[in-house]
């Protein structure tokens, strides 16, 4: 760059010197506040964790103290929708936490006493005593911070090929100035003003402006008219490295699925034994479904449980008439309990039935098979009579453009595969529905290892959505937010989502690949004319005022070429769209 602006000042051509000098420092300053914001942006983890905490003393007195204050084997309270301020194990009373900010389970998970909690995590209805088991430097949260700031400080920037280039270009065109000016008037006899100007002219039309704005012309046409489809794109490294990955990680929830259960089957136990009997018909079993769904939704009224509310929905939604209940209550990480007409109802899951009512055999058959699906069921009995009367499965679905858009990677050469923390029965029926490779029950820390072993075969990208994401989307080749996610997710990304849609994937990979291409041109244009009129002009066939029109000539057709990329349309359809599986 140096050599081009003094070729160009000494010819009098100080525009040019000007306008490589201006395009070279946009660049610099834009990388700065990017990777500034980044780093910002992953202090937004530490405001998961509670400020206070409520310390038990040996003699159960209670007292707020910081979060940050805690030590080893400090007891403390946990109330119904405080977050817990400390990892560590519960030693008495039982609930249902969310733990989704740590493993980015999709349903919250009953949890009592022996089992670990760790900071961050939402406690939905019990009350709990946590022993203390980490402090607040060494807990989950703050070591997720930590694998974020170690994924970014070890993540070398992607190689520019003008870079690398420039290694060779600079000293090359100053050899060889240099050697026009001064080896024919010394050894042939020249004209040491015809040589000089020839000399000159040569590092006119060797200045890189074309070669310079080859890259970043190309780079924002395709930033543009991503931002346009709803990728948001952090800056040209991200764009060029992303349509090399021959990988792709997803995150299960909130990423391939929506992000919230939904029901999936209600099954009324009672019509299916008048089923077996020859009794039943098409519409008494519907109406016994809707029966079942009204109990399932009048028990669950007023529960703040997401199984609970997505009963509720569905009952609203398919138009049940819903009884009033009364009495109702909850054993806290197990069971919620009503009275609807006279009648004492509860729900809980099968491992609570199986102690509290009478499952036959091939009830336990029925709610393994769903189980085997992937899906959570929940268990509508009688208290009295100890009968079970109906089942409730939910699961979270997967998102409506998910099989399309795996499908479109794999025509793509593009693998996928499913890393998530949920339970390997869930992950196992979505990935086959997929038909993707998968790992379930993953932590951060274990998301992280399996990325640095994939990583070393072929670049690799990770699709995520979540805060226990961020380890995953730093550390990966290229670090993929869902337009729903979490601050922290997107900021730690180097690309968004914003639309949340799979096939959104193929179309930033397609984008990739065409901006690549149009710089690929861009570069050889630029190179190929300055090759010629260099030529013409050592031999005297071309002036100084050619030499201008070639260097700015090329600028503005290289400029024209990258301008192509606007009228990007995004990946090509599918010949044969996928077979979704229900």
């Amino acid at each position: 760059m140096s050599v081009a602006v003094l070729g160009a000042l000494i010819i009098g051509e100080a525009e040019e010197a000007a306008a490589v000098v201006f395009l070279f420092s946009i660049g610099e300053l834009f990388e700065s506040i990017a990777a500034d914001r980044a780093r910002a942006g992953i202090r937004a983890l530490s405001s998961l964790v509670p400020k206070s905490a409520i310390l038990l003393d040996a003699q159960g007195g209670q007292r707020n103290v910081p979060a940050t204050s805690l030590q080893v084997n400090d007891l403390v309270l946990v109330r119904p929708g405080d977050r817990v301020s400390a990892d560590g194990s519960i030693v008495q009373g039982a609930s249902s936490l969310d733990d989704s900010p740590v493993t980015g389970e999709s349903v919250p998970v009953a949890k009592t006493m022996g089992d670990n909690v760790f900071a961050g995590s939402i406690n939905i209805d019990g009350v709990l005593q946590v022993r203390v088991e980490k402090t607040a430097a060494d807990n989950t949260i703050s070591r997720i911070i930590d694998l974020v700031e170690q994924a970014q400080a070890s993540k070398a920037p992607t190689a520019r090929f003008i870079e690398k280039f420039s290694r060779y270009y600079t000293p090359a065109v100053m050899a060889i100035a240099a050697l026009i000016i001064i080896v024919p008037p010394l050894t042939m006899g020249g004209d040491w003003s015809t040589w000089l100007y020839r000399g000159l002219a040569l590092l006119l039309i060797a200045c890189p402006s074309a070669l310079v704005l080859s890259t970043p012309a190309a780079i924002a046409s395709g930033l543009a008219v991503g931002a346009r489809r709803g990728l948001l794109i952090k800056g040209g490294s991200a764009l060029e490295t992303i349509g090399q990955v021959k990988t792709v990680a997803f995150d299960k929830t909130g990423t391939l699925t929506e992000g919230k259960p939904r029901v999936t089957d209600v099954v009324d136990i009672t019509q299916e034994y008048s089923s077996v009997q020859g009794q039943d018909s098409q519409d008494q079993g519907s109406q016994g479904k809707d029966k079942v769904l009204a109990l399932f939704a009048s028990v669950e009224t007023g529960s703040s449980h997401p199984l609970a509310e997505a009963i509720v929905s569905h009952a609203k939604a398919a138009k049940v008439v819903i009884p009033v209940a009364s009495k109702a209550s909850a054993t806290a990480g197990k069971a919620v309990h009503a009275t609807i007409a006279g009648r004492a109802l509860a729900i809980g899951s099968p491992v609570y039935a199986a102690d509290e009512a009478s499952i036959s055999a091939e009830q336990q058959a029925q709610i393994e098979a769903l189980q085997n699906e992937g899906k959570t069921v929940s268990v509508l009995f009688d208290e009295q009579s100890r009968e079970v009367l109906g089942l409730v499965a939910l699961r979270d679905e997967l998102r409506d453009d998910a099989h399309e858009g795996v499908a479109q990677l794999k025509a793509m050469g593009v693998r996928s595969v499913m890393l998530t923390g949920d339970n390997r029965l869930t992950a196992q029926a979505l990935a086959s529905n997929l038909d993707v490779e998968w790992e379930a029950e993953l932590l951060p820390e274990d998301k992280l290892r399996l990325l640095n072993e994939m990583k070393n075969n072929s670049k690799i990208a990770m699709v995520g959505d979540g805060i226990n994401d961020a380890p995953a989307l730093a550390t990966a080749d290229v670090g993929i937010a869902m337009g729903g996610g979490t601050d922290v997710a997107i900021e730690t990304a180097d690309i968004a989502l914003l639309k949340s849609r799979v096939t959104d994937m193929a179309h930033l990979i397609a984008l990739s690949r065409a901006t690549m291409r149009n710089i690929h041109q861009n570069v050889i244009f630029a190179l190929g004319l300055k090759g010629v009129f260099l030529i013409t002009t050592v031999f005297g066939i071309t002036g100084l005022w050619i030499a201008v029109l070639a260097d700015a000539g090329a600028t503005v057709l290289v400029t024209l070429n990258a301008l192509r990329l606007l009228r990007f349309k995004g990946a090509p359809p599918l010949v044969t769209p996928p077979k979704v599986v229900k």
